[in-house]
């Protein structure tokens, strides 16, 4: 399934650490109006009905946003959550396609503000508002890493 990817969407690689990537694989296409982020919902993302688990969703939700402010506003931090809130608004079924797209509503010296837009094949299925810490750049946690 997850070869079936929309025309624009890239690979993203190396973001999230291990977690993604047991639980992606996440996609992303750069436009003008900013950072899209997609997810084909495979079986392992779903419940025993077929449609894509409440907390897949709500990941898929806390990488969206922290991810799109850092383009939008060329931060380069790790974003990591003080609260987000997630209203699922309608299904994501097993093969659908998710798309997610995020407003950034305020960055401040230590906080972000966002709220995104979560589709399945077009359809709305998440709405969720996030709070973010600002906090190490992506520099400093390399080198964190490295020793």
């Amino acid at each position: 399934m997850s070869d079936n990817i929309p025309d624009g969407f890239r690979l993203l690689r190396d973001v999230g650490g291990q977690f993604i990537n047991v639980n992606g694989p996440l996609y992303f296409r750069k436009t003008d109006s900013g950072l899209i982020l997609g997810l084909r919902i495979e079986e392992r993302h779903c419940n025993p009905m077929g449609i894509c688990h409440g907390g897949m969703l709500m990941t898929f939700c806390d990488m969206v946003m922290p991810m799109a402010a850092n383009y939008a506003h060329k931060l380069a931090q790790f974003l990591p959550t003080i609260s987000m809130t997630t209203d699922f608004v309608g299904p994501a079924k097993l093969g659908a396609w998710l798309e997610g797209r995020t407003d950034v509503l305020k960055v401040t010296r230590n906080l972000v503000f966002t709220q995104a837009i979560i589709t399945a094949d077009g359809e709305p299925a998440v709405r969720a508002s996030g709070t973010f810490k600002r906090g190490a750049t992506h520099a400093e946690m390399a080198k964190r890493q490295q020793g």
